[in-house]
């Protein structure tokens, strides 16, 4: 007779499972108190050290993806750049070097994730809660806006203006534009309207901070048309007023995004001014 198979007895197994499993990672409490982790300046060069390695190898293998990329892009430049004939050179290595410099910015356009997570990743160590909670949530705003700005650039600001300047006086000029100015004229466009759409996301810090009230920053709208006026002139490679015009009228907009951002998400700052 077959005898019955008897189940074994499992020991040291909980005598229940976990009710929930651990929650998501969470934004810092400000209210809870502050911790720093003291480390030696050698230890913060190894960690700069590491954090810097990390991003040239991030490059590096973007790099490979920009030598692919860099082709279409170009003719995409000579094409926006109204280069008919091609770009103009000056030295014989032009082509060349210009091919490998489109293609090590494409891979740091590639790579800026990584580059700007070392960056955070070594600066959070020293702040306070409160400070990273309001970095936390001003990433994504700050990459939204960066990409937002580098794709006006290249889609708008930059097509607009070559088009006027490849067309003005046409019957004196004979348009034949370098490839290294048009590339420097694209980036420069690309990465100052990139950094200058941060303006809503640098009037609602001031706001939290109470650096700058809401109804302060609208009483110095007239000020701020003016040194909007001076950062336009400086973003763009031209001084016409028509290329200015495209820069100005969107940073703007931005501005007045901006107060209204303070107003509705800032009206109570993380700690209040201190008194006079």
């Amino acid at each position: 007779m077959a005898r019955a198979l008897k189940a074994p007895k499992l020991k040291n197994l909980p005598a229940r499972l976990p009710i929930r499993l651990p929650s998501r990672p969470r934004l810092p409490d400000p209210n809870e108190p502050d911790q720093f982790e003291e480390m030696t300046l050698l230890e913060h060069m190894e960690e700069l050290r590491d954090r810097i390695v990390k991003s040239v190898i991030a490059i590096g293998l973007a790099f490979v993806a920009g030598i692919f990329l860099a082709g279409p892009l170009l003719r995409r430049l000579q094409v926006e750049a109204n280069a008919i004939g091609g770009f103009d050179v000056v030295s014989p290595t032009d082509p060349i070097t210009l091919y490998f410099k489109i293609a090590l910015y494409i891979a740091i356009g590639i790579a800026l994730p990584v580059l700007m997570w070392q960056l955070v990743g070594f600066l959070v160590p020293g702040l306070t809660k409160k400070e990273k909670r309001l970095l936390y949530l001003s990433m994504p705003f700050v990459v939204l806006l960066f990409l937002l700005g580098v794709a006006y650039a290249f889609f708008f600001a930059a097509p607009r203006a070559l088009t006027f300047l490849s067309t003005f006086m046409t019957g004196i000029f004979e348009w034949s534009p370098e490839g290294n100015a048009v590339i420097t004229f694209f980036l420069t466009l690309m990465l100052g309207l990139g950094l200058a759409f941060q303006l809503p996301v640098v009037m609602f810090i001031l706001a939290k901070l109470g650096v700058a009230s809401p109804a302060k920053m609208r009483s110095f709208r007239k000020y701020a048309v003016l040194v909007l006026l001076i950062l336009s002139a400086v973003i763009t490679p031209s001084t016409d007023p028509f290329n200015m015009a495209i820069v100005f009228i969107p940073l703007y907009l931005l501005y007045e995004a901006g107060i209204l951002v303070a107003r509705v998400f800032a009206r109570k700052p993380l700690e209040s001014p201190a008194s006079t």
